[in-house]
């Protein structure tokens, strides 16, 4: 509230003999409210947070890791009501370990053939027609199709079946096989550790809502 309208009541009460100048004056006359002195360190910047969110840190709709299984990451999405669906993440890397390619593994409600689906992003420089392949723990490969592609890469979505999934559990590693478009005659093979794998598909499996 400002002066002037704190002195009006005041004014109104008093009635005659408060002349313009008087008021003035009265203001004038009127201590002063202090100040605020800055609290020390308001001025400071309190950084932010450098590495992946975890469920505290994420807002609503943002990604974060649970858990760490191995080589593998449990990643959720944040839900309002709680109830944040999971999927289970490795980064693919070459032999020299550059980072070339991804896989989400989510289980999948029983009734279909496929016990879970597992989404892969391999670089745009990727020969499409080749498709990619997966052999587990040197089963023999399945080949898969890429379903299409965007700026963060090439996608295919891949399905696999319950003996599959045991496989995985099972085995050591498996290998993805993907073909680069400007040397078509040179494959790039891609190991997937499955070290923590069964601990990390049942964490993922425990979130997953019930089939309606």
């Amino acid at each position: 509230m400002s002066m002037t309208l704190s002195y009006r009541p005041f004014a109104l009460a008093i009635g005659l003999g408060l002349t313009l100048a008087g008021a003035a004056l009265a203001q004038e006359t009127a201590p002063e409210a202090p100040a605020e002195a800055p609290v020390p360190g308001d001025e400071l910047s309190l950084g932010t947070p450098v590495g992946p969110k975890t469920k505290e840190t994420a807002a609503v709709g943002e990604m974060y890791l649970a858990a760490s299984f191995e080589q593998w990451e449990q990643r959720c999405f944040k839900t309002e009501d709680g109830s944040d669906p999971c999927e289970l993440y490795q980064l693919l890397k070459d032999g020299e370990g550059n980072s070339v390619a991804e896989i989400s593994m989510f289980p999948l409600p029983p009734g279909g053939q496929a016990q879970a689906g597992a989404t892969v992003i391999v670089p745009l420089e990727t020969l499409l027609t080749a498709n990619l392949s997966i052999a587990i723990d040197g089963t023999q490969p399945k080949i898969y199709p890429y379903t299409t592609c965007g700026q963060i890469g090439c996608v295919a979505r891949i399905g696999f079946l319950p003996e599959e999934i045991t496989q995985f559990k099972k085995g050591a590693k498996a290998v993805m096989t993907i073909v680069p478009f400007a040397a078509p005659e040179k494959k790039v093979e891609l190991a997937i550790s499955l070290k923590g794998f069964t601990a990390g598909f049942e964490a993922v499996a425990a979130t997953a809502k019930p089939a309606n």
